[in-house]
């Protein structure tokens, strides 16, 4: 290759990098040998790029530079020169794309490339996924020179140098054709990529199914056969595998796939994924979500959103339709009445194959849930007039699942004898709802409750409000009648206190608490806790209070009845100790901390680590009765 070009060379203009270019640059510079490969899968890619950008400009546009030349990608070497050069006959670059595309990056896509390098992870893993990917040729390269001509035809050709340094240089170019060629100068220790066979390994492994012919020399090196085009029977797990990780840069397998290949109502041949987990979708090679759009194996739209519901944008993968018109515009494929049909295809079968994997392989579905089941549940709030089909996804724990999670036509079929509701509690986590109060009359009458956890709960049971025509029904209705067990006790095993006492101390509890609650009245359904938080009317907005906690700046714990439990020992305790002044402090703060305990358990506290001040009182004053206690002892005279 040439020497660096001098500056005063007619028409050179050197340029600077960045400072966080820079760092990259000296980063990827030096970096492990083992992941090298990836500089030419990164190439590739975006000559595939360039590539069906041209292919779609040409629908719609012949007055192109080279309209009849082979869509392709050549790689060259020279062992003796130690060089590489891949080359494409896409869309090409003028000068102001040159230095958009190579001379810069978006600030905040190479510094959270840099914060995620700093994390830890591996080079292989997220190169390419924050618009760095080309800079990965500096991993083999001692200078790279770029020159691109525009498929205007009257276009004026480019050079950009660099030497992964601070500075690149660009310059007019003689290029007859259309497209962008790469020179690549390789270090002395990368000579292994002037070896053809290595070069289609490494084709095989990581662009195999790149849509257009990728030459290597005069050898076609890759696959490029569209897989979404072969009969499913053709196609081996390994295959669908390796498409996926070229279509995502997801070094992982995907969980499952689904096949589609149709012709009625519409022709349909789609390839669609559910990606293992959800790690993946923060560092995604495309910066959007949206399956690619293809009309007889010629890209249409890189991103499309309206062949899925918005709740199912996890999928990833490809739909082939000859039913779409080549030349449709971009802005007019959602109006266009095939997409309709694709997108209720699609949808239809995705659902049925994650329904199928629910009951045949519950493992594997319990994977899906921890990772996507949130989307479902938002489909379920959101999507009215499909709900039907998702509820067979919905998965929860139960207060008898035993940390399973159970669908709720599971649920239906063990409700007991004239049960009529499904039963669900909300909160912040199983640890905190598995001690609520509210689930004692359930325990006693061994009724079965859904654990509803997740924020977005409360969004869903807004729209699901029955189930089978079961209606849904929150444990905290204070109007609530449940069924009795057939062993259950009509009245607490445990003495209760006297009218005149209990309505002492329910005073105490409206005076202490004043309008923080609605009211303070005797519990009819505890049997192992204290007292209970009852919503003051049930209603959506019942429901709503735990999100409103968490988007509300000033948010205001709503008043709700406190429920008291006449026969339970903390409580009788209470009341013999507000007959004494002394002990004033001490059932005042408890009350307090009863109250609080309740919104802690309730998920509607909204700073609990106020509460440490009073728990620490309460120590002081019980470890000082028990020491004076110990002192004077049960038989001495001040006792």
């Amino acid at each position: 290759m040439a020497d660096e070009p001098r500056a005063e060379e007619l028409n050179v203009q050197p340029m600077e990098f960045k400072a966080e270019v820079q760092q990259l640059l000296r980063i990827l510079s030096h970096s492990l040998y083992k992941e090298r490969d990836i500089f030419l899968r990164e190439l590739l890619s975006n000559a595939s790029d360039a590539l069906h950008r041209a292919q779609f400009t040409m629908l719609t546009n012949q007055d192109v530079l080279d309209a009849g030349a082979e869509l392709a990608i050549h790689i060259e070497t020279d062992k003796e020169a130690n060089t590489l050069t891949v080359s494409d006959t896409g869309i090409g670059m003028t000068r102001e794309e040159l230095v958009e595309n190579l001379g810069t990056i978006a600030h905040s896509g190479a510094m959270a490339f840099l914060q995620t390098l700093e994390e830890g992870k591996k080079l292989d893993d997220i190169i390419g996924q924050f618009g760095v990917g080309f800079y990965a040729v500096f991993m083999v390269a001692d200078e790279v020179r770029v020159t691109s001509r525009s498929y205007h035809p009257d276009g004026q050709a480019w050079t950009w140098v660099s030497k992964g340094d601070s500075t690149y240089y660009l310059r007019p170019a003689e290029k007859e054709h259309r497209g962008t060629t790469i020179e690549i100068q390789l270090k002395d220790d990368a000579k292994e990529y002037t070896s053809t066979w290595r070069l289609e390994q490494i084709v095989k492994t990581h662009s195999n199914y790149v849509s257009f012919p990728i030459y290597v020399g005069e050898t076609v090196a890759n696959q490029q056969t569209a897989i979404w085009r072969q009969s499913p029977s053709q196609v081996s797990e390994d295959d669908y595998n390796s498409f996926y990780r070229q279509l995502t840069m997801d070094v992982k397998d995907p969980l499952l796939h689904v096949h589609i290949v149709s012709d009625v109502p519409v022709e349909i041949h789609s390839v669609l994924y559910v990606p293992a987990d959800r790690d993946t979708g923060l560092f995604r090679s495309r910066p959007d979500y949206g399956l690619k759009l293809y009309s007889r194996k010629v890209l249409i739209q890189e991103h499309n959103k309206d062949l899925l519901p918005e709740y199912l944008r996890f999928v990833e993968g490809v739909v082939d339709s000859a039913d779409v018109p080549l030349n449709v515009a971009r802005e007019t494929v959602q109006s266009n009445r095939t997409i309709g049909h694709i997108k209720r295809a699609l949808r239809g079968r995705l659902l049925k194959t994650l329904q199928d994997l629910g009951e045949e392989k519950p493992e594997e579905y319990r994977r899906f849930w921890e990772h996507w089941g949130l989307f479902i549940k938002e489909g379920v709030a959101s999507d009215f007039a499909g709900r039907d089909d998702l509820l067979p996804l919905l998965r929860f724990q139960t207060t008898k699942s035993d940390g399973e999670l159970i669908a709720l036509s599971t649920y239906v079929e063990r409700m007991k004898e004239g049960q009529t509701s499904i039963y669900y509690i909300l909160g912040d986590s199983v640890q905190s709802v598995q001690r609520s109060p509210h689930l004692d009359a359930f325990r006693a009458n061994d009724l079965e409750v859904l654990y509803l956890v997740d924020p977005l709960d409360a969004f869903m049971v807004q729209s699901l409000r029955e189930v089978e025509g079961k209606p849904l029904a929150n444990v905290d209705d204070p109007d609530l009648e449940l069924p009795k067990a057939e062993n259950a006790e009509s009245e607490p095993s445990v003495p209760g206190l006297s009218p005149e006492q209990f309505g002492k101390l329910l005073a105490r509890f409206r005076k202490v608490l004043g309008d923080r609650v609605a009211e303070v009245k005797e519990a009819k359904v505890l049997t192992d806790s204290p007292c209970r938080l009852v919503s003051a009317e049930s209603g959506p907005e019942r429901d709503m209070q735990r999100v409103r906690r968490l988007l509300e700046e000033n948010y205001e714990i709503p008043a709700k009845i406190l429920e008291v439990n006449r026969g339970h020992p903390l409580i009788r305790d209470l009341a013999t100790l507000s007959g004494r002044p002394a002990a004033d402090a001490l059932v005042d703060l408890s009350i307090e901390q009863l109250f609080e305990n309740l919104l802690l358990l309730e998920g509607l506290l909204p700073n609990p680590a106020e509460m440490v001040p009073r728990i620490q009182a309460l120590l002081e004053q019980a470890t000082a009765a028990s020491a004076r206690a110990d002192v004077v002892g049960p038989g001495s005279p001040e006792g």
